[in-house]
């Protein structure tokens, strides 16, 4: 169903079940679209005077709490000045990108493969994203509080619908991914801290939830849970198998058996999810790319005493890991990972 190219390799990933928390995680996507966020560059060169503003998405956000330490890290450890700025979401920050708004942003795989397409509404970029470097992984699940649902083909006709709010980026995927087991459904747009109520009320059949990378809940999951008894909804296996192979999708497998308190989930739960990786543009200063990973790296195994979610940053390989294969690293963060011993050969290089 996609025209995305062509991915090799496995397309799905395993999350076993680890330490269970809860996090502050609201909107994670946001629409291309004009912002009053100004950065820009100092140089003829975009990022060659030190100055770098890094985007990821909204103020409540986890992905902006950790842009925050993540900036004050390489800016107190070096002679660069990074300011973490909040955004719209991953379909902004590629226009922030083309506007000169931000210097470092993050996206996820559904917007690189429409960008490597050159689809709506990135058509007319003047730039090639350069991947950087890994932050984090999404899978998405639709769940719900009706009673003896257990799987996605419960859905039918009339069944009011909200994978996650309008308009997002994560929504274009649920949406398309839902698409391979049924249309029939009203599609509703309920805000995930509204959900629960909403299902309590009768007024969604199912809604939308998140562990991100594989283990941590979010705070509005865990609210809903404490309002309704909720479901999670396998994906059915025909379904699973189609979306393997499309390279704008991937599949986790996510060991359920750590999280407590769901009506029903089962124990391995097979569902779309997406991959968040920060990109610059091709015209990057490589300098900078290459003093900013490297202070980055030096000071990666205390990232998660100022936030849980950073502490996989203290594995190196994670710095690489779930690269796109639909768009190219920089050229001077390829070479930073070779020298560290964790490039992914499968991954292309920029010009």
């Amino acid at each position: 169903m996609s025209g995305s190219p062509d991915n090799s390799g496995s397309r799905r990933r395993t999350f076993l079940k680890g330490s269970i928390g809860a996090v502050g995680l609201t909107s994670l996507a946001g629409c291309f679209e004009n912002s009053s966020t100004s950065g820009g560059n100092g140089g003829s060169v975009p990022g060659e005077d030190g100055e770098m503003i890094m985007t990821t998405s909204s103020e409540t956000t986890a992905a902006y709490s950790m842009s925050q330490v993540i900036a004050n890290a390489v800016s107190q450890n070096s002679d660069l000045e990074v300011q973490a700025r909040p955004s719209e979401g991953t379909n902004a920050n590629i226009g922030r990108l083309q506007r000169d708004q931000s210097d470092i942003s993050y996206i996820q795989n559904w917007t690189a493969s429409k960008v490597a397409n050159g689809e709506e509404p990135f058509e007319n970029l003047d730039y090639t994203p350069y991947q950087v470097f890994h932050l984090y992984d999404l899978a998405w699940f639709l769940c719900s509080a009706n009673d003896d649902w257990t799987s996605v083909s419960d859905i039918g006709s009339g069944d009011r619908i909200s994978p996650t709010p309008s308009g997002s980026g994560t929504a274009e995927m649920l949406e398309y991914a839902l698409g391979f087991v049924t249309e029939e459904y009203e599609r509703v747009s309920i805000d995930y801290g509204s959900q629960g109520g909403a299902m309590s009320e009768g007024r969604l059949d199912a809604g939308a939830g998140t562990f991100i990378n594989g283990s941590v809940e979010p705070g509005w999951l865990q609210q809903m849970k404490g309002t309704v008894g909720l479901r999670l909804l396998q994906w059915p296996d025909e379904a699973v198998s189609e979306l393997e192979e499309d390279p704008a999708v991937f599949i986790n497998s996510v060991d359920t058996t750590g999280f407590d308190n769901y009506e029903y989930a089962p124990d391995t739960l097979n569902t779309p999810g997406l991959s968040y990786n920060f990109v610059v543009r091709d015209d990057f200063s490589g300098e900078t790319i290459k003093a900013f990973l490297e202070t980055l790296w030096e000071q990666r195994e205390g990232l998660g005493e100022d936030n849980a979610l950073l502490g996989s940053m203290a594995d190196g390989e994670h710095w690489t890991k779930n690269g796109y294969t639909t768009l190219p690293f920089h050229p001077a963060a390829a070479e930073f990972y070779q020298e560290k011993g964790v490039w992914n050969d499968e991954y292309e290089i920029g010009e």
